[in-house]
């Protein structure tokens, strides 16, 4: 029976990897139906993903791959199927109903789990769109004792991915620990520049003559996480703040809608704190 997988490979850079793993799937009577590859020649790094199919068995292909691979190698065989994420969301609806919208049309490759907020303005958009919903107030809690209570609710799901679609909460070490390279944000701004609150009254302030979005992987250090993708359009003198901010939640959906499409495609490999994105 015809199985489609998605090879994803990074290790040290050597001459003949690709085609050490060509012959493997030349051997193995597969198709190559895509294949991407990239070396970062100052890390000597070596990135590949490739898509093949085939009658064949995915552990197998694996355990077979791992046999001429570095040791120090990270192998992934992963067999092509909707993924399922989890949306935390506060009381912007632009990113999270674009989200939802995208879902509804079977352009978003991926179930919408739950979404989980901390304030209870979007429940009845999301109930429009027959997905869980669950309101997580902060009042009288820690932010400790609150991220408790929300990570008990995602832990109860089953999920890929969790996406922070305007959820305007700093996260802890200790939550962002419990899931590594699992938290996508979308910052209002073209990172590095405008971190933290109202970046486009600051982007005002400074007389920019572009403004943007970004998309990007939560780690420890705010707003600095691995980028999986950027876009900016042109402002110019006539913006008042609040039109920028207009403009940029436009930029913001656009934005995020593309890191999820890569992210959910296995498409992204995380280099250090950056990313190769095929």
């Amino acid at each position: 029976m015809e199985k489609k997988a998605r090879v994803l490979i990074d290790c040290d850079d050597e001459k003949g990897l690709v085609y050490k793993f060509s012959k493997v799937f030349f051997d193995r009577g597969l198709n190559i139906d895509s294949n991407r590859e990239f070396v970062d020649k100052e890390k000597g790094k070596f990135f590949m993903r490739t898509v093949v199919t085939g009658d064949f068995n995915i552990k197998e292909l694996e355990e077979e791959l791992k046999k001429i691979i570095p040791s120090n190698a990270h192998l992934k065989v992963i067999e092509p199927k909707r993924k399922k994420i989890v949306i935390l969301a506060t009381k912007e609806s632009h990113a999270l109903g674009d989200i939802l919208i995208r879902h509804e049309a079977g352009q978003l490759d991926a179930d919408i789990e739950a979404v989980i907020s901390n304030h209870d303005v979007l429940e009845q958009l999301v109930r429009r769109f027959d997905i869980p919903f669950f309101h997580v107030p902060t009042e009288g809690l820690s932010r400790e004792e609150h991220e408790d209570y929300v990570a008990k609710l995602i832990d109860e799901q089953t999920f890929d991915y969790i996406v922070l679609a305007k959820y305007m909460r700093i996260l802890t070490s200790s939550f962002v620990a419990r899931y590594p390279e699992k938290i996508i944000n979308i910052h209002h701004s073209f990172l590095p520049a405008f971190i933290g609150a109202n970046p486009y009254k600051q982007a005002y302030e400074r007389g920019v003559k572009i403004i943007g979005a970004t998309a990007h992987f939560v780690t420890d250090d705010l707003d600095e996480g691995p980028i999986i993708a950027q876009d900016v359009i042109p402002v110019n003198h006539r913006f008042e703040w609040r039109d920028m901010q207009s403009a940029g939640r436009d930029v913001e959906k656009i934005v995020l809608s593309r890191a999820l499409n890569f992210v959910l495609n296995d498409r992204v490999f995380v280099h250090g704190n950056k990313t190769i994105v095929f």
